[in-house]
């Protein structure tokens, strides 16, 4: 079995562009910016002609914007061309293929966290394994040889636990545990389980299953403190600053946000600094447009998600939109790392509409869980009526009991710190999800 392995691994071979910027270090968050820029326009030259060339979608999508690769000169002329859409891949596995089927070796399929049919993506050999492990971020992922790395996210059909996997094993050279998360083995009692017998030094789950296994380890006992992690990273789900605080206190780490998408794969890492995204640059060139209008927006001003993934040659994905809000940050970070920094925003469609203007519920949420009385399980009911309050439902921290002026006076906290209309119900118990959160729901 080695062998076939080996005489497979000998078969892939890097595109020239990529062996020709990470063929030494790989170390792409020390690259100078310069030669990202430069990285930037050969990258995107050959990912467009190995579209235009091996494509029938992109090839008309293309020439009906009247646009051929060789009219990309610089980075920003990737704006002439149209925008991919969700709608676009939904039910359609093998649209972006630029290469024949029986070279696919992976299909991974999204979550249905945003309703529709279900989008495929599919990847050979050389895009997920040579292409996207070939540049590495070293200072923003600093797992090494010798790390026990808990990855407590899902591995069936999507991309999470077993992009980590991949990234940690191969890439790192670390040790995986495989717990996953709300599978049919994945329980946080087996979790907790293997945290005790294993000490993994490394967790990469998601914000909610962090406090999922924190209240199992409590009911077995187990300080997660204990483990004196290494680092922690979170990611799958929307999480605010506070909330992010009062899981690194109960871990006992620093927790560092992590944003990726199935489509479009790796997209930013935080810094300790806490600071925003670092971007991704050798994997992903990021846009902010306007969600309606399309145009491009100013660093500073927030806009739409949109991606063009520089290592996928095979099934390429040219300006996608994602749906998530950000915004650019020109200034450098104080970590010393250069890569381009964003800001989350959440997500267009999970928007709070309140007296007829559009609010983040990580805006919300930040400010109730800086209220000491609250615990860690919420969620946000979505008004009525224009002109009816937002309807904060929420558990009482432990030893709070729950009374209906408390539920007033937290209220009436929550209403001056947000300037919002808010009416907060204490709850005994929210339930406890198995899959991504939903913070935003509808009576």
């Amino acid at each position: 079995m080695s062998t076939l392995i080996e005489k497979k691994l000998q078969t892939l071979q890097t595109p020239p562009v990529i062996a020709r910027y990470f063929s030494t270090s790989g170390l792409a968050d020390s690259m100078p910016a310069n030669e990202l820029a430069s990285y930037h326009v050969d990258s995107l030259k050959a990912v467009l002609r190995r579209a235009y060339e091996r494509n029938d979608f992109y090839r008309e999508k293309m020439e009906r914007a009247g646009v051929t690769p060789d009219d990309i000169r610089e980075a920003s002329d990737i704006r002439r061309l149209p925008f991919l859409t969700k709608d676009e891949l939904r039910g359609k596995p093998w649209l972006l293929l630029a290469c024949d089927r029986k070279d696919v070796v992976l299909i991974q399929v999204s979550t249905g966290t945003t309703g529709g049919d279900e989008i495929y993506m599919t990847y050979t050999w050389n895009d997920y394994l040579l292409n996207d492990l070939t540049p590495r971020y070293q200072q923003l992922f600093p797992v090494e040889r010798g790390d026990v790395c808990l990855n407590a996210l899902p591995y069936e059909m999507s991309t999470a636990g077993l992009a980590f996997h991949k990234t940690i094993m191969e890439g790192s050279q670390a040790t995986v545990i495989p717990a996953g998360k709300g599978g049919a083995y994945s329980t946080p009692t087996k979790s907790i389980k293997l945290v005790k017998d294993l000490r993994p030094n490394v967790v990469v789950t998601s914000p909610s299953w962090a406090i999922i296994l924190a209240e199992e380890a409590e009911r077995q006992g187990f300080a997660l403190t204990d483990l004196k992690l290494k680092k922690m990273w979170l990611t799958g789900e929307g999480c605010s600053p506070a909330f992010r605080q009062r899981v690194e206190r109960i871990w006992g780490t620093t927790a560092n946000f992590f944003y990726g998408s199935l489509e479009c794969g790796a997209l930013g890492m935080e810094c300790d600094a806490h600071n925003g995204y670092h971007l991704a640059q050798a994997h992903a060139y990021m846009e902010i447009v306007d969600p309606r209008t399309g145009q491009p927006m100013m660093p500073g001003e927030v806009g739409e998600i949109v991606v063009t993934a520089l290592l996928r040659y095979d099934s390429p994905v040219i300006r996608f939109r994602t749906g998530d809000l950000g915004v650019l940050e020109t200034e450098p970070c104080r970590c010393g790392v250069g890569l381009t920094r964003f800001h989350m925003r959440g997500r267009a469609g999970d928007q709070l509409l309140i007296q007829g203007k559009a609010f983040s519920p990580l805006f919300v949420e930040e400010f109730l869980m800086r209220m000491p009385e609250t615990g860690n399980w919420f969620q946000f009911v979505m008004p009525s009526s224009p002109s009816a309050p937002l309807k904060v439902r929420c558990e009482p921290a432990r030893g709070v009991r729950p009374t209906a002026e408390l539920a007033r006076t937290l209220g009436k906290k929550l209403e001056a710190s947000t300037g919002l209309p808010i009416q907060l119900e204490l709850v005994e118990q929210l339930p406890r999800p198995t899959a991504k959160v939903s913070r935003v729901v509808r009576e």
